[in-house]
């Protein structure tokens, strides 16, 4: 499901910030997409908070910005635990994924495609325009349609009647020109492919497969083609333009396939998982060896059958593979074995190899807490939150390492900033209040609660009043 999706006829792509620049600005699209996103992961049960599935899709997705026209939006990519084949595009940059999705592609391009096309949707401003052509809506009606939305994502019927009961009604009677905008976001989509140097075929081979899907399954595959109508004249420009590009085999990164051996190896009761990557490695029907592998180690993980899944895992690595979602289930295997040494050199070898991964960042952090390494913990989150200073993952495992250590300021003070950054600012301020009292705060600390705390209670005196609006 798309938010983005609203009327506008034009042969060519527009330029940035023409006529919804002055209705709706990047700041305040961004501030839309982040209190949706607050109700999405921290509300709703469908929300995959996977490491390595969202540590993939964001440098998939950043590959694919970088050649955008517009690469400073600020990209967020996210994961939403779902069969169903969808994706959808949020104000300011936040795009959900199903998994579905991710499990439908039969390639990295064709996954690239779906992700250029949203990332589209987003550079164009289609949100922006889409309130210079109402201009009845506050942010609190745009919020409130955008989760009415999402809360009917795979049911088209249940979408249309979630707009016309809130504020957001007015809206609904553009919706039937939405393809407009999906023809531009096929055509931009299409320059990000080729620039990021995917199979510029892999969209439409995507959204061909999508339609013979709906001949055959008319119920159960057609969540994203209900939300993007398709259109033979969209399918036959696809085409065109690819006519123009020579053809050339793009191969699949390791990632990809790991991640999608992960999601299937997640599904279901672990025993059942074993015997489908054990069958599929049996009879050689796989297309990555390595990944599969991969699929029946971490199957086997999750059974607790440590051994047969460090045996998997040194199947893939002797395959040459090199992926930090290889690296991190290895340290874990390791580590659940009592191998605390060896677990944690793992996931510093591959913090080397692979920097900018917060999956390893996570699981090495979350190593030392389950060691009662706190001390350490505090010292590694510290430092990682120089370079990721709004990651409310780094400040849970500052609090846990504070109360590890017994330092009460400390943990009141990490979990206010894991409140904020869920968007539950009255929550952040009682927990600041606390921080206050702690009889073990420092000078320092005092002051910097203090500061904190003024700018939290502006913050929300701010958001009282936007609810009253």
């Amino acid at each position: 499901m798309t938010l983005l999706i609203q009327p506008l006829r034009a042969d060519d792509l527009p330029e940035l910030g023409d006529v919804a620049g002055g209705d709706l600005s990047l700041s305040t699209e961004k501030k839309i997409g982040q209190q949706i996103m607050h109700e999405i992961r921290w509300r709703d049960n469908a929300y995959l908070d996977d490491a390595d599935i969202e540590s993939y899709l964001n440098q998939l997705g950043g590959r694919l910005v970088a050649v955008s026209n517009d690469p400073g939006i600020g990209f967020y990519f996210f994961t939403i635990n779902d069969p169903s084949i969808n994706a959808f595009a949020m104000p300011g940059g936040f795009i959900g994924v199903h998994t579905g999705l991710i499990l439908s592609a039969e390639s990295e391009s064709e996954l690239a495609g779906v992700l250029a096309h949203e990332i589209s949707h987003v550079t164009q401003r289609h949100i922006a325009r889409q309130v210079f052509q109402s201009r009845q809506l506050g942010i609190a009606s745009m919020v409130a349609m955008g989760l009415a939305l999402l809360a009917a994502r795979s049911n088209g019927q249940v979408a249309g009647a979630a707009i016309a009961t809130t504020q957001a009604g007015a809206m609904s009677a553009q919706l039937a020109f939405s393809r407009d905008f999906e023809r531009e976001a096929d055509r931009s989509g299409f320059e990000i492919m080729r620039k990021s140097g995917f199979d510029v075929r892999g969209m439409s081979a995507f959204f061909q497969r999508l339609q013979r899907a709906v001949r055959l399954y008319e119920n159960n595959a057609t969540a994203y083609l209900r939300t993007h109508p398709l259109t033979g004249e969209r399918l036959t420009d696809m085409q065109n333009r690819e006519q123009a590009v020579p053809y050339r085999q793009v191969r699949d990164s390791a990632d990809f396939s790991l991640v999608r051996a992960k999601l299937r190896a997640m599904q279901g009761i672990p025993s059942e998982a074993v015997r489908d990557f054990s069958t599929l490695l049996g009879d050689k029907k796989y297309a990555s060896e390595a990944a599969a592998h991969y699929g029946l180690a971490y199957a086997l993980y999750r059974g607790r059958d440590w051994l047969g899944a460090e045996r998997e895992v040194l199947a893939a690595r002797r395959l040459k593979t090199s992926s930090a979602m290889l690296e991190r289930l290895y340290a874990e295997i390791r580590l659940a074995q009592g191998d605390v040494k060896g677990g944690l050199l793992i996931y510093r070898d591959a913090m080397v190899r692979f920097p900018l991964n917060l999956g390893l960042v996570y699981g090495y952090g979350g190593a030392l807490i389950a060691l009662k390494r706190f001390d350490e913990a505090l010292r590694f989150a510290d430092a990682q939150l120089q370079t990721n200073p709004h990651d409310v993952r780094l400040y849970k495992m500052r609090a846990e390492s504070s109360a590890g250590l017994g330092k009460v300021a400390q943990l009141h003070q990490a979990t206010a900033e894991v409140f904020a950054l869920q968007g539950q600012t009255q929550a952040a301020i009682e927990q600041l209040e606390l921080a206050q009292r702690a009889a073990d705060a420092s000078f320092y600390d005092m002051s910097a609660i203090d500061a904190r705390l003024r700018e939290l209670k502006r913050l929300r005196i701010e958001e009282i009043k936007e609810k009253r609006n």
